[in-house]
């Protein structure tokens, strides 16, 4: 597949890697971060053999779909830098929709029902790092960091994307972009998303706009106002999802009216919440 960059991104000096069939990404971009490289360069394929979610997991990347990671070097904080997921999700949510617009909202009978994390909406943002098209995985997000020694700290920015083929099998729904009828593939996707990052990033400045980007969030989150239950190891805490902090972190108040503010966990919505209490 012939990938290219965008023309926003080209004009904002990013540069592109790309591979017929790579292992990991992400593994590449912070190899490349070790041999000197100061970032803003893409890594990607429609072939990840190797790839990973969170906690390890693997996350299969068969031909046609897309793996793509950012590697960003600088000298900045490594927590602040955990907020460049949600970067990445308002980027990626923003490409979707440019690649695949009658994917974004449902039609009614009466016409379009509002989308922007409407009623009507059918991609959302899961927190802390999926892409939902009707309730269902279409993306996941990994970040992974890495000192490098002199001051500077990189983060591989991974994102996968189910263009052609979801994953079967697993204990939660999953779904491509080609199973709706789209007929956008992976170079498409990157070049769209190559272009919405180089938006978004402007936005986030260096983690200073992380109040905008926490907003624009928000407003395409899934589950806000429901009930949820989130695993934390061998807890379980549960309530409603009231938002997301400054921190970018999950806040759940509880039945007793009392929060919970939560850095990291497996998070479950809906129905899903209600049977796995």
């Amino acid at each position: 597949m012939d990938f290219a960059l965008g023309s926003a991104a080209k004009n904002a000096g990013y540069r592109f890697a790309a591979f017929p069939e790579i292992g990991s990404t992400n593994a590449e971009a912070l190899a490349a971060a070790r041999r000197g490289d100061d970032g803003r360069i893409w890594f990607v394929t429609a072939h990840q053999t190797a790839g990973r979610g969170r906690r390890g997991r693997a996350w299969a990347t068969p031909p046609g779909n897309l793996a793509a990671s950012l590697l960003t070097v600088g000298r900045f904080d490594p927590g602040s830098a955990a907020a460049l997921g949600f970067v990445a999700g308002l980027a990626l949510d923003e490409a979707l929709r440019a690649v695949a617009p009658s994917l974004a909202v449902r039609i009614a009978i009466d016409g379009v029902e509002p989308g922007g994390g409407g009623s009507g909406d059918r991609l959302r943002l899961k927190w802390p790092n999926d892409v939902l098209l009707d309730g269902a995985k279409l993306a996941g997000i990994l970040l992974e960091g890495e000192a490098l020694g002199d001051g500077r700290f990189a983060v591989a920015i991974g994102i996968g994307v189910n263009v052609v083929h979801a994953p079967p099998d697993l204990p939660y729904p999953a779904t491509a972009l080609r199973a709706f009828g789209s007929l956008a593939d992976a170079p498409m996707l990157f070049s769209a998303l190559s272009d919405a990052w180089a938006g978004a990033e402007r936005i986030w400045a260096d983690g200073k706009g992380f109040a905008v980007i926490r907003r624009l969030w928000l407003e395409r989150a899934a589950g806000i106002g429901e009930r949820v239950v989130v695993s934390l190891g061998g807890e379980v805490v549960s309530g409603l999802f009231e938002t997301i902090d400054d921190a970018g972190r999950l806040v759940v108040q509880a039945a007793d009216g009392s929060r919970r503010t939560i850095a990291s966990g497996e998070v479950h919505f809906g129905a899903v919440a209600t049977v796995r209490v």
